[in-house]
This record gives structure tokens, C-alpha cells and sequence, in this order.
């Protein structure tokens, strides 16, 4: 995880009072009584949550479908993680307190029908978990008006001013607002591939607060006339979404804990490098179970940790067959029997119960945490779901005529480096406290969010991005507004004497990583990740190389305006995009930058 960097000294020395009053904070929410054992709660106890689900479009008297406009509300309630948890206090998104989940609703869009989301924020004036002013962030929660929050669209394809830019943080009413907001409602377009996206909260230096406090949930885009002739599982119950994340909680309360003290206090009093907790949440429930038939399921798998990474399998030897990756459809299925998800990815995958000579098959874990781990590192196995699969209730219901088609969507473009119109290196850094191994910050490209734009694509191209990961942990990169597709993945040789070069100098041709990559060993990319893409895993130690693509992903035979490589709205205006580590506790303490796009 670490590299020997010298670190900065306490970067944000202005912020005293705040300090004190996080340390203070330490005192009431972190320090405050023993956690909860994992050991003490009876596993598969609770039924899976299948979250409201909301529709993202309207439909007039007459059957034509119109723009939906909905309201959200980002409320402060409790949840019930598990039958022997005591009601939990969390943030939640609903449309009304009342109706406010863990994860939030489940929106479904209409592919080319616009969805306008008025997001309101209803938070309190301070955040009941700790946080850290020392590392930038949206604002002084309680200081000016409440909670700082603003909405990701993960996946989505939108205008700049609807894609939950860090810096257009708003708190309650208005309050106060950053400088790039951008008013209400946020628009998106919904003109891309059906698929899986996911919204979350996005504010400056409090993702991994606010999402951890329960801002999530799950986003589809859905094209009838494209998915149905495929005939994979369809309906409510055949085709559910499955958001992972874990959690620690107080014994004598059931309150969420994060910690309150930081790794180097003396620099950030409350900031660590990772968030794990020892409870598996699925769907808001530890450990719960799911009654199904022995028959086909769908099943879109959503990796919300903070920083855990998830390697699933089932017992019984079922398989994974995977049918989509991030937002966009594979051209062919994949069948693993164990796959890896990192944080925000999701696999859309169908499973066939019908093959199981067992009553029940169980979803597991066995990724190290922090990923990949030290090498030699034998990862323990958890529990994350139980399915209790039952023979059907009687001989009339109805047979399952679902099926995965050997071809599914292959009228995207295969990804082609040789219609890149530039190519990019970007550098994974993570720094450490003098003398220490601790890391105190991580920068992309030796730079911290808040240094000028230096990555300017051109809008209707595609770029190569040679992504430089120097840390030990395993990144999974995320870029706005684009998609992508690995093209290889190569370790480099003599890394130390490679990293120590690019400390002092940050010019990777200077340090000669031609050298350093020659018979370096090359890594397969799995096969169900061979696809485009919204995020994928930066192995530490190597070079990945990507290509990105600045336009909309159409059809070959597509007939529209975005077949000449425009998007529907103007990228170049607005408070821009960004790409970061998606690790949250990372991207909050600056593993992320901006990017403009041009004409």
C-alpha cells in the first residue's frame, strides 16, 4: 500500500478550530464503547430487500413515453441492518422519510428518454459521524448551514452541471453551496447503451462519510426493444439488484462506526488510507437470505464499499454467467466460477439454480482486505448470502423459458488503439510521513485535485492512457462521463529503482519505463472484462493501458447525431468532469483530478 515519499506537514495548518472540534468529536463518536462482534449475529436471518423501485420516465393517456421528473430527498432516519441490531441512524435517499432505504430507491430509465431528478437535501446541521477538515473538503459540516451533499450519476452520460461535480456540494435549503454548483433539477439524458449504473453522493473530501452514513443506490438504463429479444430473466422477482458494502457498528447501540482517529493524527486527526468493516451488507441486511426456484436468476452485483474488494463464489458448484460489465452489455456471455469486484464495479451475471443438487448455495468472499494484501497472504473465506432454493410450489407453475443467447449485444465498435488521437501516461502516487511507512496523501500525476487541468481531450475522440500505478494497492480507476476498454496490463521490473526515479522527477520517459516494462510480465484481463467499461482495477506495480473514448458509444449501424461522435449536450461548458481512484477513503484525500473537455 505504501510508498516511501516524504510527506507534506499539516497542509491545511488554518483549520485549528476545526480540528479541535473533530477531536472533540473522537471523545463522542469514535471513541465512545466497544464494537460489535460479528460472532454474535445469527447469519441469513433477514430476507433480501428488494429496494422501491421508482420509474424515471412518464407515459401519456395516449402510451407515448415522456421525460419523468422525480424528487429525492437525502433524509436523516434509521435503518434495521439485521434483526438483533437496534434501529441504526443513517443518511438515506427516498422520496420521503418515511419511504427513505439503505440503499436508496432503484431508479429504472428509458434509454433516449430524459430523467430530471430534483435532489433535496434534508441533512441536519452536523454530520453525525467524524470527518476530517484537514483534507480538502466541500465545507465545514455545521458550520455554514449543514451537511455538504451533491449526486454522482455513476456510469451516467450528462451534462457537467448534472454529473455531481465534488465542487457543487449544496447543504440544506440552500444554505450554502460550492463553487461550481449548479441549481436543480439535474438532467440526464439517458442516451447510452441499457445498463447498470449507480447514484451515490459526491461531495469533496465526504464521499466516504456520506456513502458509508448510507447515500447509494442503484440506477437502470432499460431498452425494451434491444433486451427483451435476448430473453435473460425479466420481472421483479427474477431480476433483482444486489449492492454490496461492509460495516462495523457500536455494540451497545447498533451506531455506525467510523473511525475517529486518523493514521498520522498529527497531520490528519481523523483521515485513514481505508475504511473495513467486519459486517457483510447486502441490500441494507448483514447476511441475508433469498428464496429462489430452481430456475434462472438475474442478478446485478454492485461493489458499494469504501474500499473492500469482494472474490464471489458459490457453493455447489454453481457458475457466474456474466452477461454485462459496468454500464454495457458484453457481445458475448462469460461463465466463472469466481470473479472479482472492486469498488464500484458491477456485474450483471444470471445464475441457474436448476443446477444445484443442494436446498441451498452460499455466496462467499475470500479477497484480501486491504487488495491484493502481501504477497503469501492467505485471504479468509466469509459468508456474504445464503439462497434457499425450493422446487416449485406446484406442477402448474409455469416452466422457466428464460435463457442466456450465445450472442448477446455485439453492434458496439470494438475498442481500436489505432483510432487513439493521443496518448496520456497518468501516475498513481501515494505519499508517507518522513520516517514513517503511514500515507499522509495520493495524488494522480504528482498533482492534487486542486491544481490547474492538465488532461483536456477532444470531444469525438479516443485517447490512450498508460496508467502508472507506483503504490502496492490495487486502484480501481473511474472516469467520468466516458467509457473504456483495457488493452494490457504489464508488471514493471525493478519498480523500486522505476519509483524512485519518478519521486524526484515525475517523467516517466526520463526514468525510462520502456526499460522497466521490457519482459515485464503481462496479465490477462478477464474475459467478462474485455468489454468497455466505467471502472476498472490498476494492478499495483504496472502499467495499464486503457483507451478511452470521448464520444457516445453507438451502435455501428446507429443512425443518430451521436453517430458523428457529439454528444447531446455541450461537454465543453459546465464545471467540468473528473477521473479518480474510486477507493473513496483515496479519491477524498485527492487521488483525483479534473479534466476539460474541448472542441
Amino acid at each position: 500500500m505504501l510508498l516511501g515519499v516524504s510527506a507534506m506537514g499539516d497542509r491545511r495548518s488554518a483549520c485549528l478550530l476545526a480540528v479541535a472540534m473533530v477531536l472533540q468529536a473522537a471523545a463522542v463518536l469514535g471513541g465512545g464503547g466497544a464494537l460489535l462482534d460479528p460472532r454474535r449475529l445469527e447469519k441469513f436471518v433477514d430476507e433480501l430487500p428488494d429496494m422501491p423501485r421508482l420509474r424515471g420516465y412518464g407515459v401519456t393517456d395516449g402510451g407515448a413515453l415522456v421525460a419523468g421528473n422525480l424528487t429525492i430527498g437525502m433524509y436523516d432516519t434509521t435503518w434495521k441492518f439485521h434483526r438483533d441490531i437496534p434501529a441504526t441512524r443513517v443518511f438515506a435517499y427516498g422520496t420521503s422519510r418515511e419511504a427513505a432505504t439503505v440503499p436508496g430507491p432503484t431508479i429504472e430509465a428509458m434509454r433516449g428518454v430524459p430523467t430530471h431528478v430534483t435532489w433535496v437535501n434534508h441533512l441536519p446541521a452536523r454530520h453525525f459521524l467524524p470527518w476530517d477538515p484537514t483534507i480538502p473538503t466541500a465545507a465545514a459540516p455545521g458550520a455554514r448551514g449543514g451537511v455538504p451533499t451533491v449526486v454522482h450519476l455513476h456510469g451516467g452520460v450528462q451534462h457537467s452541471s448534472s454529473d455531481g461535480h465534488s465542487l457543487a456540494w449544496f447543504t440544506a435549503g440552500h444554505a450554502a453551496t460550492g463553487p461550481r454548483f449548479s441549481p436543480p433539477p439535474f438532467a440526464y439524458p439517458n442516451r447510452q447503451p441499457p445498463g447498470n449504473l449507480w447514484y451515490h453522493d459526491h461531495a469533496m473530501g465526504l464521499t466516504r462519510v456520506n456513502i458509508l452514513a448510507g447515500l447509494m443506490g442503484a440506477y437502470r438504463v432499460v431498452s425494451p426493444g434491444e433486451e427483451d429479444p435476448l430473453n435473460l430473466p425479466s420481472g421483479e422477482a427474477l431480476d433483482r439488484n444486489i449492492v454490496l458494502f461492509d460495516r462495523d457498528f457500536h455494540a451497545h447501540d447498533g451506531a455506525l462506526f467510523m473511525n475517529a482517529t486518523g493514521n498520522n493524527p498529527d497531520v490528519h486527526p481523523q483521515w485513514q488510507p481505508e475504511y473495513f468493516g467486519s459486517v457483510v451488507v447486502v441490500n441494507g441486511k448483514a447476511w441475508p437470505f433469498l428464496r429462489v426456484r430452481r430456475r434462472r436468476y438475474r442478478f446485478r452485483i454492485l461493489n458499494a464499499s469504501n474500499a473492500r474488494f469482494f472474490r464471489l463464489s458459490l457453493s455447489g458448484g454453481l457458475r457466474f454467467v456474466h452477461v454485462g460489465s459496468d454500464s454495457v452489455y458484453l457481445a458475448r456471455p462469460v461463465s466463472t466460477r469466481k470473479f472479482l469486484l472492486a469498488p464500484s464495479e458491477i456485474a450483471d451475471v444470471v445464475i441457474d439454480f436448476a443446477g444445484s443438487s443442494s436446498g441451498e448455495a452460499v455466496l462467499s468472499d475470500n479477497a484480501p482486505a486491504p487488495y491484493p494484501g502481501d504477497p503469501g497472504d492467505k485471504a479468509e473465506t466469509v459468508e456474504v448470502m445464503k439462497f434457499l432454493i425450493e422446487d416449485a410450489a406446484a406442477a402448474t407453475e409455469p416452466a422457466d423459458t428464460s435463457s442466456v443467447p450465445k450472442a448477446l449485444m455485439r453492434h458496439y465498435p470494438k475498442p481500436d488503439a489505432r483510432e487513439a488521437a493521443a496518448t496520456r501516461r497518468i501516475t498513481m502516487y501515494e505519499y508517507t510521513k518522513n520516517g514513517t511507512d503511514e500515507p499522509t496523501h495520493l495524488y494522480l500525476n504528482a498533482r492534487s485535485y486542486m491544481d490547474p487541468v492538465t488532461e483536456t481531450p477532444r470531444e469525438g475522440t479516443s485517447e490512450v492512457w498508460e496508467v502508472i500505478n507506483l503504490t502496492d494497492d490495487n486502484h480501481p480507476l473511474h472516469v467520468h462521463l466516458a467509457v473504456f476498454a483495457v488493452l494490457e496490463q504489464r508488471s514493471l521490473r525493478r519498480v523500486d529503482e522505476f519509483r524512485d526515479c519518478m519521486v524526484r522527477r515525475n517523467d516517466a520517459d526520463a526514468c525510462g519505463v520502456g526499460r522497466h516494462l521490457a519482459r515485464g510480465r503481462r496479465h490477462v484481463v478477464p474475459r467478462q472484462e474485455r468489454g468497455w467499461k466505467n471502472v476498472f482495477k490498476v494492478r499495483p506495480s504496472a502499467v495499464t493501458r486503457i483507451l478511452v473514448r470521448f464520444k457516445p458509444l453507438v451502435a455501428d449501424d446507429a443512425a443518430s447525431p451521436e453517430e458523428e461522435g457529439r454528444f447531446p449536450f455541450d461537454v465543453t461548458t459546465g464545471p467540468g468532469y473528473v477521473y479518480h481512484c474510486h477507493i473513496l477513503d483515496h479519491e477524498d484525500n485527492e487521488m483525483m483530478r479534473p479534466m476539460k473537455i474541448v472542441r
